[in-house]
């Protein structure tokens, strides 16, 4: 299994610490608000890394942080006048419920909270003091980007560069406490009467965002991790500041791959609040499920840009629908089909199916390509749509639907009916029929006009070898 590695620039293969096992980090969302399509693609993208990994055979401790004491918190609590705690307990909730509906594998997800490791963060920061990494000024606690080695290997940034950039920046009263103006806050002092803080030996105040994720991975991993994930957004200053406090604290490599997808673009504009273009998953869902906007995000390489448009996600859908119907119809074949055992010229066909199995690892341990993994489903389901049917065995359609099942949980795509409350099947039934009478009656203007009415009413029909079949649009 090879992994593009940020660090190197270079896609390698993958050797893990211990064998067949993978301890792997991912940085999750700052519960503040609702998720937006954005935060969407990491929690995709890597989930569908985990799933593969163990379908790979490998046992994968997985984790997906919140972070839940930030300064947009606060606020938020504020503007809402109610307790941090309340605001990251309903957003985290909003969180689960999204996980669900993109079919997240949370059984085997762990999820920390920063607030619930400040001791372990408190004594990392006392670690780095001692270290002379660290100096205390006011109440503040700063990070000496000095005394890191290699600063910049993960994001290709020189440090002299970064202080001449800071540098010519407008000064604010934080960074003239700074040392230097790239050093960056480990602990901050509360500002204001009635922000959540924490005692601490350099008084009452709250950890930095950075220093929260290396305490987390720290003390749920270890000290050096297999995989260290996210969005390429946080590749600098994040991911950068992340190595240079671990690697100094603990004297060991901190992540040995890194792993950065691409950022999401709407109408082939840069995602913003303030070009109105911006998506939560709570807005997308009222509109699309999430299992498409899931399969979606998995139509392109995860290192690349990926748009965003009404238009694409349309023919996303289609695309699901295709796999979705294909799915069903083996069901169907499955319930109605009279030959149990295998035939003798079935043999070939099930021998294809192992085709499908080592082309779809093929590419998926190239760099997780799910890209060309979901060429390779697709493929799959015209042979099922095509070399399938009740004249074949129980045995052969049942070996056809597992394959394509066991490839769809890889990727995690979930064969979802289209469903709807207001929906009178009985009254679409009663029109298939009305329209059938009508064809044989050779009243083709009143079938087209039946047709019509069920596709007003949500329903498209497709006549079929077994007759009419019926789906929601």
């Amino acid at each position: 299994m090879k992994i593009h590695n940020t660090l190197t620039r270079k896609t390698e293969e993958f050797i893990p610490i211990e064998e067949n096992k993978i301890r792997m980090y991912v940085c999750g969302p700052t519960v503040y608000d609702y998720m937006h399509i954005g935060n969407a693609r990491p929690l995709v993208v890597f989930d569908t890394f985990k799933r593969y990994a163990k379908f790979r055979g490998y046992d994968v401790t997985y984790v997906v942080n919140f972070t839940d004491v930030d300064d947009k918190i606060i606020n938020k609590s504020i503007a809402e006048g109610i307790t941090t705690k309340e605001v990251t307990d309903k957003y985290i909730k909003a969180f689960m419920e999204d996980a669900s509906d993109l079919n997240l594998d949370e059984k085997s997800t762990i999820h920390p909270r920063a607030t619930e490791l400040m001791d372990e963060i408190i004594k990392f920061v006392e670690g780095l003091i001692e270290k002379d990494a660290a100096y205390v000024v006011d109440g503040d606690v700063y990070f000496r980007v000095s005394k890191a080695n290699d600063y910049g290997k993960l994001s290709g940034k020189n440090v002299a560069d970064l202080v001449h950039g800071a540098s010519n920046r407008l000064e604010s009263a934080d960074s003239s406490k700074k040392e230097s103006p790239v050093d960056f806050a480990l602990w901050k002092k509360t500002k204001k009467e009635g922000e959540i803080s924490w005692d601490s030996p350099w008084g009452k105040g709250r950890p930095g965002w950075h220093i929260e994720c290396s305490t987390m991975s720290k003390n749920i991993l270890g000290e050096t991790i297999d995989i260290h994930a996210g969005g390429e957004d946080l590749e600098f200053p994040h991911h950068e500041n992340e190595i240079a406090q671990s690697e100094t604290l603990n004297e060991k490599t901190f992540a040995n791959y890194w792993m950065h997808n691409g950022m999401i673009q709407v109408d082939g504009t840069k995602m913003s609040k303030s070009l109105g273009n911006f998506f939560t998953l709570h807005d997308i869902k009222k509109e699309y499920d999430l299992m498409v906007i899931r399969f979606w995000l998995l139509t392109t390489n995860y290192r690349q840009p990926i748009n965003f448009t009404r238009e694409i996600i349309k023919g996303a859908s289609n695309s699901l629908d295709r796999i979705n119907n294909s799915v069903f119809r083996l069901e169907e074949l499955l319930e109605n089909v009279n030959n149990s055992q295998i035939k003798e010229d079935e043999k070939a066909l099930v021998d294809q199916l192992d085709s499908f199995r080592d082309r779809f690892i093929e590419v998926m341990d190239d760099d997780l390509n799910t890209a060309d993994a979901i060429t390779v489903v697709f493929d799959l389901v015209k042979f099922a749509n095509t070399k399938i049917s009740l004249k074949n065995s129980k045995e052969l359609i049942k070996a056809v639907l597992d394959e394509l099942v066991e490839l769809e949980n890889v990727l995690g795509i979930e064969n979802r009916k289209k469903s709807n409350d207001t929906i009178d099947e009985s009254k679409i039934e009663y029109l298939i029929e009305q329209r059938n009478q009508a064809k044989k009656n050779k009243d083709y203007d009143k079938a087209d006009q039946i047709r019509d009415e069920l596709k007003e009413m949500g329903v498209a029909i497709k006549d079929t070898r077994d007759g009419v079949k019926w789906e929601l649009i």
